[in-house]
């Protein structure tokens, strides 16, 4: 084995052993919450409105229904 293929295995092996350094602890990672906010809102503000909707439908059945039950007698 020649020099040159020794080192060719050599630096991709002492590479591979290198750790990336540590974020500095002065400034902590930012909280990924507020990403995680705005997703659920955007979720959950078309089921929202659909309860809101059925709520409405509801109400609306039950007055339509008092007012036939009312008619009727």
């Amino acid at each position: 084995m020649n020099a040159r293929t020794f080192a060719c295995l050599l630096v991709p092996l002492a590479l591979s052993a290198c750790r990336p350094s540590p974020p500095p602890t002065e400034h902590p990672p930012e909280p990924q919450a507020a990403r995680a906010t705005e997703l659920r809102d955007a979720i959950q503000a078309p089921l929202e409105k659909a309860k809101a909707a059925e709520e409405a439908a509801r109400k609306a059945a039950d007055d339509q229904r008092a007012a036939l039950d009312a008619a009727g007698q």
